[in-house]
């Protein structure tokens, strides 16, 4: 945990965000100074009152202004003068094509800039306003140029409007990136008092941190709403669906199925799917979210399919056949469908799979197979030196054992796994954390 010490703050824009950011560090301890164009704000700041409806807000802003650990002003100089840190805070609304706007934060940013003339002091520019991975460093070589005592850091709000002081004070998540790690760590103490871990990354990483927990909460919000409808048009209760299926902390609400790698595949996941699509169709329902979800797997397999493509190589060999580690079941595996395209496309492939016996398997998981690749018998290896001795590049489709593994290192040829985020990514971002 950080050590509690206590920094001089300048908060740049004082609506929902800014204010709730302002008033709870003063609760903290922080000397904080609001700054906004906005004079009624100001105003209303500068007389105790909260400049708009939140719960507990207007409280926390009269108790920091009667401490005098909370001010508010419209001049950004003197507010920056002797600023330990400069929040940024200002909107990031929609243009029309879907873009970010990003005047207000590019005018703050020069308002920053203009006011560092003759500065000494290490000034952190902690930008809280949610931006695209990149638009930081952007800012710093455009508008900052590289000034000797700045040092910028992207620190995501996560509060919701209604709840967002609890959300302040009790949160579940605090994120600040950045490739300075004494701006990173100066900027999570000033959350040391709440007694939660900030998570510390790349300044790209907690860029984009935001806009996965945005897109999730909205998935999230999509899905429960398409299964509620589905459940309404088959008289079934929505509420005892989504209650049990919440229930199931293990697989359902629980990091399960959240980390990125290959595509899905198997006998239940696809049919069901399929299945769910073909009944909400015949009640004339259209679930948008459902209806993609094939798609967007197709999608992703045909990603790493190019990726192998690319291989500049002769022989590829491919660890795992099965649609998941510690099975034998080939219906429906991504990996099958990568095989198949790939011979398809003249590649020279070999396998291996150690639950992959063809002799022992039988029924629909051999014919689904023989269907897919009908010489596959000619393309297994019986022993994974077998492979390593043959292929120029691996290309790993499900997590190997540990002692395979150890044999993948040991040979030392280049590897492509697809069940890691990297396997996919065509050029490769840097990353980092501080501890």
């Amino acid at each position: 945990m950080l050590k509690d010490e206590k920094q001089k703050v300048a908060i740049f824009g004082l609506g929902y965000v800014g204010c709730v950011t302002a008033a709870c560090l003063a609760r903290l301890g922080h000397h904080v100074t609001g700054v906004d164009r906005d004079v009624a704000k100001v105003q209303s700041v500068q007389a105790g009152l909260s400049p708009f409806y939140e719960p507990g807000l207007q409280d926390l802003v009269s108790a920091g202004l009667e401490a005098r650990l909370l001010s508010a002003t419209t001049e950004w100089g003197p507010a920056l003068a002797d600023a330990d840190i400069a929040l940024v805070c200002v909107g990031t609304p929609s243009e029309r094509n879907g873009n970010l706007g990003l005047d207000q934060l590019r005018r703050t940013m020069c308002q920053i800039r203009d006011s560092l003339a003759g500065r000494t002091k290490r000034l952190t520019v902690a930008i809280r306003s949610t931006v695209f991975p990149g638009t930081c460093e952007e800012l710093t070589e455009t508008i900052l140029g590289g000034h000797p005592e700045v040092r910028v850091v992207c620190n995501p709000e996560f509060l919701r409007e209604g709840c967002a002081v609890v959300d302040f004070m009790q949160p579940s998540l605090i994120v600040v990136g950045g490739a300075d790690a004494d701006a990173v760590h100066s900027v999570a103490r000033l959350y040391s008092a709440l007694k939660v871990e900030p998570a510390l990354v790349s300044l790209r990483t907690a860029e984009l941190i935001k806009y996965a927990c945005n897109a999730f909460h909205a998935v999230k919000i999509c899905f429960a709403n398409e299964i509620g409808t589905l459940a309404a048009s088959l008289d079934v209760s929505a509420e005892e669906v989504m209650q049990t299926l919440c229930s199931d902390g293990k697989l359902n609400t629980s990091a399960a199925y959240l980390k990125p790698g290959f595509a899905f595949g198997g006998s239940c996941l696809p049919k069901d799917i399929r299945a769910l699509n073909y009944r909400a169709s015949r009640l004339d329902l259209q679930l948008a979210l459902l209806e993609s979800t094939l798609p967007s797997n197709q999608q992703h397999l045909i990603r790493a399919l190019d990726r192998v493509l690319d291989l500049p190589v002769e022989r590829i060999g491919i660890i795992g056949l099965a649609f998941k580690e510690n099975t034998d079941d080939l219906r429906e595996s991504p990996a099958v469908a990568l095989l198949e395209n790939l011979i398809g496309k003249g590649r020279n492939v070999r396998v291996y799979d150690s639950h992959i016996q063809l002799h022992a398997i039988y029924g629909s998981n051999r014919n689904f197979i023989l269907d897919a690749v009908p010489h596959i018998g000619r393309l297994l290896t019986r022993t994974p030196e077998d492979l390593l001795g043959w292929a120029e590049y691996l290309v790993i489709t499900q997590r190997p054992s540990p002692d395979l593994q150890f044999r993948i290192d040991e040979s030392a040829l280049p590897v492509l796994d697809l069940t890691s985020s990297h396997g996919l990514a065509r050029s490769a971002v840097a990353v980092g954390t501080f501890a």
